[in-house]
């Protein structure tokens, strides 16, 4: 990442608020927990730009699983006397 872009994505962020950040997410979720939080974090990323690069197309309605042959409407019980 440029420079540049890194002091756009932080703001006004120093050194020291970088560390305490980082410092504070490892006490939260342990050192295992947080590449698989980033990693996920990176798919949905990916995922959300590839989304919005495809161009809008409706979906064709969904048919459940065998449903090739139509049933007739099932009767409601009678009520027994």
């Amino acid at each position: 990442m440029h420079p540049k872009s890194l002091a756009l994505l932080f703001g006004n962020l120093g050194t020291t608020e970088i560390l305490l950040i980082v410092l504070a997410l490892l006490l939260l979720f342990g050192g295992k927990k947080i590449p698989e939080l980033a990693r996920g974090l990176g798919r949905g990323i990916s995922e959300f730009r590839q989304g919005m690069r495809e161009p809008a197309s409706p979906k064709p309605p969904e048919t459940p699983p065998n449903s090739t042959a139509k049933e007739p409407p099932k009767e409601p019980p009678t009520p027994q006397a």
